[in-house]
């Protein structure tokens, strides 16, 4: 029997109280990179800034990811080309690393396709939508971190259910400057 593999879930880490360490996070955020966007805030306690900018970055994340799944299901591999270099510029500039490396992929998708044998071209298929899905749950575990991060509680995966064909739209929540206006 293989050696288990521990998973975040099951990490401490993941249980911590208030912002997470994002240094705990190495394996899928840049600290470099985000820290560079963090430095542009006026304001260290609101981070206005840079919680704008990645809230910006989940809309068009998710946008796009909408627009892959289409582009697959056509069969138009230009636009899933362009839309992987797209998502990729963007996680790259974050610093989000796992994002970054597959869309890379997706990005050059097209280039790897056997356009002569019918078997070799349908498994790489099945393998770009293997990274498509993969992609989405690399971006969703960093987008709890993140949301996390900007001081936004979300629902305990353990006392919540949930299901893949639900969809909850989550707020940017209220600085307190927002409530002195």
């Amino acid at each position: 029997m293989a050696p288990s593999q521990t998973t975040r879930k099951e990490d401490p880490k993941n249980q911590e109280e208030g912002p997470p360490d994002l240094s705990n996070y190495q394996d899928i955020i840049d600290p470099a990179t985000f820290e560079q966007i963090l430095e542009m805030d006026d304001d260290e306690d609101e981070r206005d800034f840079s919680q704008g900018i990645v809230y910006g970055f989940f809309e068009q994340a998710e946008a796009t990811f909408e627009k892959m799944e289409n582009a697959l299901s056509k069969g138009d591999f230009d636009d899933l080309s362009q839309l992987g270099h797209f998502l990729k510029g963007s996680s790259a500039t974050l610093g989000l690393t796992k994002v970054k490396d597959a869309c890379e992929k997706i990005q050059h998708c097209k280039e790897e396709l056997p356009k002569d044998n019918e078997a070799e071209r349908e498994k790489a298929i099945e393998g770009i939508k293997k990274t498509l899905k993969e992609v989405q749950v690399d971006y969703k575990e960093v987008a709890n971190v993140l949301r996390r991060f900007f001081g936004e509680e979300l629902p305990d995966p353990t006392t919540t259910k949930t299901t893949e064909t639900t969809t909850t739209e989550t707020k940017k929540p209220e600085s307190p400057k927002a409530e002195k206006k």
